[in-house]
């Protein structure tokens, strides 16, 4: 009998390989005998490009074609950024490992060679919750959508067709580009998205588990969990203008919330031990919302 092959779903965005490969070097090592193969897809969500994804359905978009060819046996497992997967999974084709997380931090870009940005030009932003937080902390400077994979985005900005990005570090550092970083926003002034940073491994029910348990980094469970929960709690899909990031030290975990509701953006932080979680997502959930009444 020949040697097993296993086959990974991925979109073909260089992100989305090169974290797709990152995976594959993990699964290599803990089964070195197996066959790995990549299978790239082009989502409804990298094709639709003159839209914002809260107009044509979010995030989930990204996912489409990838969960069908789950379903259907085309692909054995599929690998995604997490903060790309709606918090509604679908328990056929559940989350079976979470990666080790990588700087979660949203950070501002400017055009290649620059020091200091073109005011005069927008800022390019494809999600409601960067552009509330972001217009908070500089109201006088314009924020306009813009759409396509990481280097899509940078080559416009080169271009000249905006003065800063906001991106997510974590695509960036693994896309090799971390020179690209002109400024690192705190958590307290951007809460990034739930799971920001974190690569979400999905597979059939029921099978590869002990790979995918191999493969899972338990603080990196705990943590998006909760904050998938806190995004729920607080009603978001993958493009409601929600952040939620969670901190853990020791056995005290840390969590911090966006809501955006309207042009008053909410924020705030709860802290308490990891065993009681659950009871900091209710906790925090409540206190944005009464901020928002």
């Amino acid at each position: 009998m020949g040697n097993k092959i296993i086959r990974i779903g991925s979109r073909a965005s260089r992100l989305a390989v090169v974290q797709s490969e990152c995976i594959m070097a993990q699964i290599q090592k803990i089964m070195p005998d197996v066959e790995l193969e990549l299978v790239t897809m082009t989502t409804t969500g990298d094709r639709i490009l003159n839209k914002t994804l809260d107009q044509i359905g979010g995030k989930g978009l990204f996912l489409k074609e990838l969960d069908s060819a789950l379903m259907e046996r085309r692909v054995d497992i599929c690998v995604h950024s997490l903060k790309d997967v709606p918090t509604e999974e679908n328990p056929l084709i559940p989350i079976g490992a979470y990666s080790l997380r990588e700087i979660p931090w949203d950070v501002l870009v400017f055009p290649k060679g620059t020091t200091e940005p073109d005011m005069s030009l927008p800022v390019g932003c494809a999600s409601a919750r960067r552009t509330l937080q972001f217009q908070k902390l500089h109201p006088e400077w314009k924020v306009r959508p813009v759409r396509g994979n990481v280097l899509t985005r940078l080559a416009k900005l080169d271009r000249g067709e905006y003065g800063a990005l906001i991106l997510a570090e974590a695509g960036l550092t693994r896309l090799g580009l971390t020179e690209r970083i002109s400024y690192r926003f705190s958590p307290e002034e951007m809460i990034p998205a739930a799971g920001q940073g974190i690569m979400a491994v999905q597979g059939r029910v029921g099978e590869f588990s002990e790979l995918l348990e191999n493969l899972n980094d338990p603080n990196s469970e705990l943590c998006a969990k909760t904050e998938r929960m806190l995004s729920k709690e607080l009603g978001g899909d993958c493009s409601s203008p929600i952040g939620c990031f969670a901190a853990i030290d020791g056995d005290i975990m840390t969590l911090r919330g966006f809501y955006g509701v309207g042009d008053k953006p909410v924020s705030g932080c709860i802290s308490g031990k990891t065993d009681d979680s659950e009871q900091l997502v209710k906790s925090l959930a409540a206190q944005l919302k009464a901020q928002d009444d």
